[in-house]
């Protein structure tokens, strides 16, 4: 019997190999923003229905609920995946940047789910968060604060609804979202001047990132094997660095700093 899904992001990384994974014999709403990717996304398989939606736009969400409310009247399992990086220095982000990383990272999945609740009766949510919502990480303070958030949010929503949620924390991922990350920050960056060997590190962290990160298909498989449960566990890491990170932000927050500036001050030194 055919389940639905729907998923968020699904243009590239994550989103596109699960959706890959689940439209074999699955109908899927599949989530973009760029409308050149529509004749990509059906091309994937008849089962899967694109659907427009702006993370940043409480109206475009409110319609792409609405959209799919009008296609089906049960959903099995809600994918939250979309999202973005916002990074820099913490004390020269712009303050509507840092909304902007709460909008698309957490607002936005929080408003979706609410709006499909009806629908998931029995259902799943599986979020998309990440080893940053353990909150050790510098210089991606806001992206660290929005999975921390989102995590917090769901696993009240799921306490109070009875809905199951399962919160999946990778590790470093080679997904294009490090890329984007480069040319989203420009403004912030350029702002660092006498940062810039720490931002020259951040910039060469996440084109290293893109490629020689965790293999995808590591995280899609145990959403897969997740959305298989009866009953998984509500919480999920994927990868070395996420299990070392949940270790290590176990440590008194100030021996976490003072760990943390010693491995910044040690790579940074090490930059020609």
């Amino acid at each position: 019997m055919k389940k639905t899904y729907v998923i968020t992001g699904t243009t590239s990384g994550i989103g596109k190999t699960l959706l890959k994974a689940f439209a074999k014999n699955n109908i899927v709403f599949a989530g973009y923003r760029n409308e050149k990717y529509i004749d990509d996304l059906k091309s994937i398989s008849s089962n899967v229905i694109p659907f427009y939606i702006d993370m940043e736009r409480k109206d475009s969400v409110a319609q792409a609920a609405a959209f799919i409310k009008s296609e089906t009247d049960k959903i099995d399992t809600l994918i939250n995946v979309a999202g973005c990086v916002i990074a820099g220095l913490t004390a020269r982000i712009d303050i509507d940047d840092i909304r902007k990383q709460f909008e698309v990272n957490t607002f936005s999945h929080l408003d979706l789910t609410q709006r499909l609740l009806p629908l998931l009766k029995g259902g799943k949510i599986i979020n998309i968060s990440s080893m940053a919502s353990f909150g050790i990480f510098p210089f991606v303070a806001p992206y660290c604060a929005s999975k921390r958030a989102l995590d917090i949010l769901f696993n009240s929503l799921s306490v109070e609804s009875n809905v199951k949620v399962v919160s999946v924390k990778p590790g470093v991922i080679a997904t294009p979202l490090w890329g984007k990350s480069i040319e989203l920050n420009k403004k912030s960056i350029d702002k660092c001047k006498e940062y810039e060997k720490e931002m020259q590190y951040m910039i060469a962290n996440a084109k290293k990132n893109e490629t020689n990160g965790l293999n995808v298909r590591k995280v899609t498989d145990l959403i897969v094997r997740i959305d298989s449960m009866d009953n998984p566990k509500s919480s999920y890491t994927v990868g070395k660095d996420a299990f070392v990170a949940k270790l290590v932000s176990k440590l008194p927050q100030d021996w976490l700093n003072s760990i943390i500036r010693y491995g910044i001050k040690a790579k940074v030194s090490s930059l020609k």
